[in-house]
């Protein structure tokens, strides 16, 4: 049985004839950029879309499954695109799509990329085509990096991602909190993940890495965050600027907790940066993430299609990352049917869930209604339906499947050798898990030689060796028959670490490292909390409690270490912390000394400020993996 056939459990899907998603991608070309390679200043290339021209030149080869090859061969298109009368889109300079919206005088440009290298490059571009004009406004559609990041690099000589002078910067509700949050907690091993996710460390090539599904890749360089001056909170909200009247409306918590879709009256269009795609999208990422909600949205794209198709008229649908739907009667179907796609994921589930089935069972045999199957729109190049009903009956409950043999089991090194034990020993293992590969079963044969693997350490070199190899290979092969990139990504990276060695897991730099200077100290604390060995601290009874005064941001803490655990209470507007009792140190301390200590980056002994024994950080900080010695205490 193919590899490709696991993934997709029935043969009734989109016809290749169907060109439509070519024409539309190819509308309103004006021009593409010649090399399309960016780089920074210091000569780094950090992004390059010319590598993927592989895709073009050859008929699909036997390692990309076909669906997806398409797909790379869609996305992979770059250069500048007219919308609409006044909306403008560039497309392939980084994993999402800048769109421009002329004005009276100058420009609003919405979601500007992931680096700031890429964004000029963009706006760039865009007034080589289009004359320069000055940005009037900057709109961040919603809470994740590729939507935000670049933004700086729209205005050079912009220090400390401050407010432009005379720009209007706008975003939904909760934007900043939920832009700074989501890698606060799980940082590290989210990173690491969204390195496999994306295959990060493959070659762009018909055996590596042909995409991610919604893009290509992401973009490297420098990274902003200017801080928006307006908040849009509800749906219906009109704001206009330099001329463009914008109405939003208001769809939090579908692919990110702060999120709005904008309609461009004017010209008729609207704007659906993820909610809507040309590719299922994930209710569950592999990367980590909370699982999202597939009934709101499926709620959430209905409301859409009452509020801009019924009461209003919609002539374009454009999205921040693949191409528009252009006509009325076309952009009715197509929301309604991805609402449906959402919609029938979520019940189904719900339903077959209900009847006692668990997540993996029920994605084992879940499919599609007929219509839905035969749009290309539906596929699951970027979420899967296996993975996503998963994550759905996650979201309900919990990683638990309701048999009582998964409540206990072993980590996977200890079961790894009990299984290879029952299978006979490493050897017959070995026997074993080839011939379910010969006989096409890669599932299983990867099951035995991931056992194995995990057991290594108990078998001989050449046993170690053999095994690794061979689920290398059978990764390699699910690899290339998967429609998903994600999952594909995921089987030849790792396929990749089995032949040469994960050289990045031992790498994981210290969770606040990554944390940027916007962060609360709240924000701070709770990275700091989480980076705490506290089974160390609890063995050895470690307790402390530590007043921090950030005399810049007018706030006053209170560290408590006791038991292992590390909390933080905010005590601003009570009794000065020196006149507080119980403290052993109490520190007066500006926020950029603070981060530099809390990135191990600062030294406690050149802390000019405090009261008590200042070993007491010191030992905070080597708890949690940041510590310097420390030379003497001070009174």
């Amino acid at each position: 049985m193919a590899a490709s056939q696991y993934l997709t459990p029935t043969s009734s899907g989109p016809s290749f004839e169907d060109t439509q998603d070519f024409t539309d991608a190819d509308r309103g070309f004006i021009g593409s950029l010649k090399p399309c390679i960016i780089r920074n200043a210091r000569g780094k290339t950090i992004w390059d879309n010319d590598v993927y021209d592989f895709v073009y030149q050859q008929k699909c080869p036997p390692t990309v499954n076909a669906g997806l090859w398409r797909q790379a061969q869609l996305l992979s298109k770059q250069g500048l695109y007219q919308i609409s009368q006044t909306i403008y889109q560039i497309r392939g300079f980084d994993i999402s799509h800048v769109t421009f919206v002329e004005g009276r005088s100058g420009v609003v440009i919405v979601d500007p990329l992931i680096s700031c290298e890429c964004a000029s490059a963009a706006l760039k571009f865009y007034e080589n085509h289009r004359g320069s004009r000055p940005v009037r406004g900057v709109v961040y559609t919603h809470s994740h990096i590729d939507h935000y990041g670049g933004a700086a690099g729209l205005f050079p000589g912009l220090e400390n991602d401050a407010v432009p002078e005379g720009v209007a910067v706008v975003a939904p509700e909760g934007f900043m909190e939920e832009a700074l949050s989501e890698n606060v907690i799980a940082g590290p091993i989210m990173r690491h993940r969204a390195a496999h996710m994306y295959g990060s460390r493959l070659e762009r090539s018909p055996c590596g890495q042909v995409g991610v599904g919604l893009g290509m890749a992401s973009s490297t360089g420098r990274t902003s965050l200017i801080p928006p001056t307006a908040i849009i909170k509800q749906t219906g909200e009109r704001l206009t600027i330099d001329g463009v009247t914008m109405v939003f409306q208001m769809v939090p918590n579908t692919e990110a907790p702060s999120e709005f879709n904008i309609y461009f009256p004017d010209d008729k269009a609207l704007l659906i940066p993820e909610c809507a795609g040309h590719a299922l999208h994930n209710i569950t990422t592999l990367r980590g993430a909370l699982v999202r909600d597939a009934k709101a949205w499926a709620r959430y794209l209905d409301e859409s299609l009452v509020l801009f198709c019924e009461i209003e008229t919609t002539d374009v649908l454009f999205g921040s990352h693949s191409w528009p739907t252009w006509g009325s009667n076309n952009i009715r179907r197509y929301l309604g049917e991805q609402r449906d796609l959402y919609a029938y994921l979520h019940d189904q589930t719900i339903r077959q869930m209900n009847r006692g089935l668990n997540g993996t069972e029920i994605a084992e045999t879940f499919v599609l209604p007929p219509n839905l199957r035969r749009r290309w729109h539906t596929q699951g190049f970027y979420g899967s339906i296996n993975h996503n009903v998963k994550g759905i009956y996650q979201r309900y409950m919990t990683w638990f499947d309701g048999r009582a043999e998964n409540l206990w089991r072993w980590p996977p090194k200890e079961e790894g050798s009990r299984y290879v034990t029952c299978m006979g020993g490493p050897q017959e293992t070995l026997r074993k898990a080839s011939q379910f590969q010969a006989d096409g079963d890669l599932r299983f044969a990867a099951t035995l030689l991931g056992n194995l693997v995990a057991a290594r350490e108990e078998y001989p070199q050449n046993v170690r060796s053999q095994s690794r190899e061979m689920l290398a290979q059978v990764f390699e092969s699910l690899g290339f028959g998967c429609e998903n990139t994600l999952w594909r990504n995921f089987y030849l990276t790792q396929s990749k670490e089995l032949r040469h060695g994960d050289h990045q897991r031992s790498q994981f730099s210290p969770l606040q490292a990554s944390f940027p200077p916007q962060m609360s100290v709240e924000q701070w604390f709770e990275g700091l909390s989480v980076s705490i060995d506290g089974a160390k601290a609890g063995e050895e009874g470690q307790t402390m409690q530590i007043g921090v005064d950030v005399v810049d941001k007018k706030e006053s803490w209170v560290l408590i270490l006791s038991n292992g655990a590390l909390t933080y209470r905010n005590v601003t507007g009570t009794s000065p912390l020196t006149q507080v009792p119980g403290h052993d140190l109490v520190l007066e301390i500006e926020m950029s000394k603070l981060r530099e200590i809390l990135t191990g980056k600062g030294d406690p002994n050149r802390l000019q400020i405090f009261t008590g024994d200042i070993v007491c950080l010191e030992r905070l900080l080597s708890l949690a993996g940041l510590g310097k010695i420390v030379r003497s205490a001070r009174i």
